[in-house]
Parts: C-alpha cells; structure tokens; sequence
C-alpha cells in the first residue's frame, strides 16, 4: 500500500509509511529464505525408517541428532512433506511405499523378533505373555507372563535376556503395539545401538518367525493345559519354553532342537563378532 502511494502520489516513503501506519523497517525489510535441505532429508530419513513416528518423535531424534530447529519448523517441514499418516487407507498405503529392504540373518543372536500372546485362566480371567525368538536359531530367549504387561516389562526382560547371553542383537524385529512403541523401549534401543524394525500395519507377514512360534506355542502349549493361576502358568509355559529349546526338534534347522543348533554353529566367525559387540 505505502509503495503504492508512493508511485501514486508522488510523495516520500516516510510520509507514505505513516499514512498507512506502517514502520519504515518493515517497508524496506526483505525476507531471506533459509537453507532446510539437510533438515529435509533428515525428517524424510526418519519417516522412512520409522514409519510409526509422528512428529514428536521426529522432533525428538533430531533434537538427539543435534538439530536447534524449533518444533514449528519440523511441524511445517513435515506436514509440506507429506509425511502425516492420519488418514486410514492411505496410511497403509505410505507405509508400503517407505519400507526398506529387511537384511537376511546370518549369524546367531543377530536379528530377534517378540510378540503378544493373549490367554486365559481357568476362570476367564486374560493373561498376556511376551515372546521373544532368535530368527537365525529358532531359540525362545523368554515368555514373560503378566497381566498387564507395560514397555518398561518389555524393557526388564530384554535386559534380563542380555545379560544371559553376554551380548545385544543388531535389530529386533516387532509389530506396533503400544508397548514397542513406547518411550520406554525407544530408549532402550538407543542406549544399546538397537534398531527395532516395527511390521508394517497389517501386515503380520513382515514378522513370520515369531508368527510361527506363537502358532506352535498355542497349539502345545496353551490349547492343551488348563491355568489355575498365574504362577500355575508361569511354570508350565516355562517348562514348555526349555522342552521347545532342549527338545523339540525343528525341520528349519535340519530337524535340530535350538540348542544343539547352537551348539554346532555357536563358533562360527560370524556369532563371535556379534559376542565381541
């Protein structure tokens, strides 16, 4: 408007300015665009890797990374980006076209996949169990038994595993329950260098070995002994977790129970670098 009247009337462009009520620094301010291709690649990094992190999270990591940008910026990056998975069709949809590649296990203790199994006392009463398998030797590494089981329990019991091993895997695979997507196993993951690889939503196929051990663990175990009590199953899931690792013999590893697999491929070049780690 002042620029306007400027050319209009030929006056000056203080004289312009106060007519329009307008500070001179404004008239004469130019706005400079600011480089954000590195935060641009990095945001679309993120969302491409995790594909069940919203902007908050993003936020976080790159606070994490070492990025100063406020909140308002990564918002605006990310929603011009396209990166919001709000709506419900179109989110599976993204979700596919982000996936990346999933690298082939080669060595004991190197990728390990867990899950939810839901069950019942004798009473009705539910009970959920948490399962953790090693892909490459088919090991059960533990079925923890609760209630309510939170991210912190899952937390618990992946230190727990750990330390009896001697050593962490590189990834973990899981689907997107609230409990592995919690602030408690982010946190985790990060502190020990573990890349938790989350399943794209209903896809239960990107996570088959924990898939396949969960049918096996119903059909032997849950499907066929009565509950009394959590501790009554606590032990008898126990029981079945040493006789699957001790004795069941599996058609996968040349019809080895996971223990003598172990045993055999325990010493390979590969597993020993994973136990250095």
């Amino acid at each position: 408007m002042a620029l306007w009247m400027v050319d209009q009337y030929q006056i000056s462009q203080t004289r312009a300015c106060k007519c329009v009520l307008l500070a001179r620094s404004m008239f004469f301010y130019k706005h400079h665009l600011r480089d954000e291709t590195a935060l641009k690649m990095r945001i679309r990094e993120i969302a491409s890797t995790r594909i069940r992190y919203g902007f908050k999270r993003i936020f976080t990591l790159l606070r994490r990374e070492g990025f100063t940008d406020n909140h308002k910026r990564v918002y605006r990056i990310y929603r011009s980006e396209g990166l919001i998975l709000r709506s419900k069709r179109p989110r599976r949809n993204r979700s596919t076209n982000h996936r990346l590649e999933r690298l082939n296990h080669q060595a004991i203790n190197q990728v390990w996949s867990m899950d939810f199994v839901q069950d019942a006392l004798f009473n009705g009463e539910r009970f959920r169990v948490l399962t953790v398998v090693d892909n490459y030797s088919k090991i059960c590494h533990g079925l923890l038994v609760g209630k309510s089981l939170k991210g912190i329990d899952v937390v618990e019991e992946l230190s727990r595993i750990c330390t009896i091993e001697g050593c962490k895997p590189v990834r973990i695979q899981c689907d997107n329950g609230t409990e592995f997507v919690s602030k408690d196993v982010d946190l985790w993951a990060y502190s020990n260098g573990v890349t938790m690889d989350f399943s794209r939503p209903g896809k239960p196929t990107d996570n088959p070995y924990v898939e396949s051990f969960n049918g096996k663990f119903r059909d032997e175990c849950l499907n066929v002994n009565w509950f009394l009590s959590l501790e009554d199953a606590a032990k008898k899931i126990e029981d079945f977790r040493w006789e699957y690792n001790h004795f069941r013999p599996h058609s996968s590893i040349n019809d080895l129970t996971p223990k003598e697999f172990i045993i055999l491929h325990g010493n390979t070049p590969e597993t020993l670098i994973l136990v250095i780690r």
